[in-house]
């Protein structure tokens, strides 16, 4: 459908009662949302159920990856955490996102890790049942935000913009921090354009605090492809799934099944479909 001005707009979703100027655009029926905190739960229960193990905290938390250096060919032999602990491994699958690079340095600038800021504002109950089923609102120069969740009263905001950087000047290489608490704040041109974006849509939530502020990173690539490859000279030891470039989660269901796809592969390649 098609918006060409405030009427539509609230036509669309009535729940937007601020004054929308200028607003034009369209209301795609056919689109939604997942809740990624959940479907990463749902995953989590399953696999633990058929007997996967996960190391968490400090134990899981991955330092490096430790390789053979006996032999002629490099191969990685398991990964070592932050607590020190050696887990042993004859396959180490590296999908970390923006961090992508500090396990695996040969990546270079292939992959850069960029960030947006998040921010959230805190409801009562009836603001976030008024605002249930709201589709997802996006304005091009603002940012975007969506229903809130309703088992936290939280609506989740995001500005739009080129995105944040961390180069490392000696390498000219982006990472994302080595800790969240780095990245637990809200850049100030970020704050005033979530601002006008709630005054332009939902006034009454304008001045309201914004809470769990925070640093959103991604790994980006130049053409926005994934990568889904063994890293070079590991003897098929370590095969890295990144690049995400922030629309990764879509394809949440099948993304498993590319590295399953390279691992079977008689090539050792990621097949090609047409």
């Amino acid at each position: 459908d098609d918006i060409q001005g405030v009427d539509d707009a609230r036509e669309a979703c009535w729940q937007l009662d601020g004054p929308l100027p200028g607003w034009k655009g369209y209301v795609n029926r056919f689109d939604g949302y997942a809740h990624s905190g959940n479907a990463l739960k749902g995953v989590y229960r399953a696999v633990h159920a058929a007997g996967v193990r996960f190391f968490l905290g400090k134990q899981g938390a991955v330092k490096e990856i430790v390789y053979d250096g006996q032999s002629g060919a490099r191969k990685a032999i398991g990964v070592r955490s932050e607590a020190g602990k050696f887990h042993p491994a004859a396959l180490v699958i590296v999908a970390v996102g923006a961090f992508a690079s500090r396990l695996v340095p040969e990546l270079g600038t292939q992959v850069v890790a960029k960030s947006w800021s998040v921010a959230h504002v805190h409801l009562t109950d009836e603001e976030t049942s008024a605002l249930r089923g709201i589709p997802v609102t996006y304005a091009r120069d603002l940012g975007f935000f969506f229903e809130p969740d309703p088992k936290t009263n939280l609506l989740k905001l995001c500005p739009m913009g080129a995105g944040f950087i961390n180069t490392d000047p000696n390498t000219g290489v982006s990472h994302a921090p080595a800790s969240v608490e780095e990245s637990a704040f809200l850049p100030e041109h970020d704050e005033r354009q979530l601002r006008q974006l709630l005054a332009q849509t939902l006034p009454a939530l304008a001045n309201r605090p914004f809470v769990q502020k925070t640093l959103c990173w991604f790994a980006d690539t130049s053409g926005s492809d994934f990568i889904v490859d063994y890293v070079p000279e590991t003897s098929k030891s370590v095969l890295l799934l990144s690049g995400d470039s922030g629309h990764g989660f879509k394809m949440f269901p099948i993304v498993g099944s590319w590295v399953t796809d390279t691992l079977k592969s008689p090539n050792n390649q990621q097949p090609v479909t047409r």
